[in-house]
C-alpha cells in the first residue's frame, strides 16, 4: 500500500538533478538588501523640494512638517519642558511619515527596475526572414531591419519592432 501511495506522489516531486538537489531560480525578495539600502539613501535624496512637489499629498505633509520644525526650534527656549517633549514627538512622527513615504516610492521604484532588468536579460533574439535582391531569404536578427527591408512573415511569427 505505501508502494503505490509513493509511486502515486513521486510525479509531483521535483526531479533530481546533480548531487541529488534541484536547481532553483533566484526570486526576487520584497525586501532585498541591495534594492532596501539604495532606497533608504534615495529616501533622503527625495526630500529635494523639486522632487516633491510631484507627490502633492506627501508635498503637504513635507510643507507642514518644516513648519512645525521651525516653529519647534523658535519655542525651544520659551516653552515647559513637556511642551517641548510633546512637539520633538509630533516633528519626530511627521519627518518618519515623510521619509517613509519617500521609502516606498524608492523601493517601488527599485523592485520596478529590478524586474525590468531581469525581462531585459530573458528576451531572446528574433530573427527575421529578409527577402535578398537575388529573391533568396536570409535570416537576420529583427533588431538590425532597417526601413525598407521586404520580409516574409508566415503564420504564428513574430518579429520584434523597435521604433528608430
Amino acid at each position: 500500500m505505501s508502494d503505490t501511495l509513493t509511486s502515486i506522489a513521486a510525479p509531483d516531486a521535483p526531479p533530481p538533478t546533480e548531487g541529488g538537489r534541484a536547481r532553483r531560480k533566484r526570486k526576487l525578495s520584497p525586501f532585498d538588501p541591495t534594492i532596501v539600502r539604495r532606497a533608504i539613501l534615495e529616501s533622503f535624496l527625495k526630500l529635494d523640494p523639486r522632487e516633491m512637489w510631484r507627490k502633492p499629498v506627501i508635498f503637504v505633509v513635507y510643507v507642514g512638517t518644516i513648519w512645525t520644525t521651525i516653529l519647534f526650534f523658535r519655542d525651544l527656549g520659551s516653552s515647559s519642558a513637556s511642551e517641548n517633549v510633546f512637539a520633538a514627538l509630533i516633528n519626530v512622527w511627521l519627518w518618519f511619515t515623510v521619509l517613509f513615504a519617500n521609502f516606498a516610492d524608492a523601493l517601488a521604484e527599485g523592485r520596478g527596475k529590478a524586474q525590468a532588468g531581469t525581462l531585459r536579460r530573458m528576451r531572446k533574439i528574433t530573427l527575421a526572414h529578409v527577402i535578398q535582391p537575388d529573391g533568396s531569404h536570409a535570416d537576420e536578427p529583427s533588431s538590425e531591419l532597417q526601413v525598407g527591408d521586404r520580409c516574409v512573415v508566415e503564420a504564428g511569427e513574430l518579429i520584434r519592432a523597435t521604433a528608430t
